[in-house]
């Protein structure tokens, strides 16, 4: 059975059975809120964000010692691929349209060299200041860790809060601990702009 995470709640990853977990898939998702009805001079002369779907961007940050030690261990749309092979990114969704996970993140935990101690994932809406967008437009935002081998949901948590004027967001957190690994569901929402200025958040 999945367990509803409460922000700063942490949950050993165990497959249902209880035994250990090998390959995880992470699923991030978000709706677009439907935008306020706006009068006749608004429609005329309304901001950028009226015009442009919001594009939201999920990447994961790779730790050592909790620490991003190279660039290169950001993984995103431009970086699908870890060189470990062992995080792939599926690929980016521009609008967040429909049902279900937006974007997914699989990682194979069983072969993630073991210098990796965390694996932060994050999301930010892409050029957020440019378009006049931020997370407060944004509903139904929530990260779940599911079985890779067995389809099934661990775990999953739905972030609630304001976020008016946050244009990214830290969503959670696998970080291993005495062989084990755990999920951190953080739920902090940030004004970086892209993943570069989240990703320096853990030089």
């Amino acid at each position: 059975m999945s367990v509803n995470l409460q922000k700063g709640q942490k949950v050993e990853l165990r497959k249902n059975n209880g035994g250990t977990l090998r390959k995880v898939m992470v699923g991030l998702g978000w709706d677009e809120a439907k935008p306020e009805k706006k009068g006749f001079f608004s429609s005329l002369f309304g901001s950028n964000n009226l015009n442009n779907d919001i594009d939201c961007d999920a990447s994961a940050i790779l730790c050592v010692d909790g620490k991003l030690v190279n660039n290169r261990d950001v993984v995103f749309f431009n970086n699908l691929n870890h060189s470990s092979r062992a995080v792939k990114h599926m690929g980016d969704n521009l609008t967040g349209a429909g049902d279900g996970d937006d974007e997914q993140i699989f990682v194979d935990l069983e072969n993630l060299p073991g210098n990796y101690d965390k694996i932060v994932f994050v999301v930010n809406i892409y050029q957020a200041r440019q378009r006049n967008q931020h997370f407060g437009m944004i509903r139904n935002a929530f990260i779940r860790i599911c079985d890779a081998e067995s389809g099934k949901e661990i775990c999953k948590y739905n972030l609630s809060e304001n976020y008016n004027n946050m244009t990214a967001m830290i969503f959670g957190e696998l970080y291993r601990y005495n062989s084990e690994w755990k999920f951190n569901a953080i739920g902090q929402a940030t004004q970086d702009n892209d993943i570069s200025s989240l990703a320096a958040r853990y030089n």
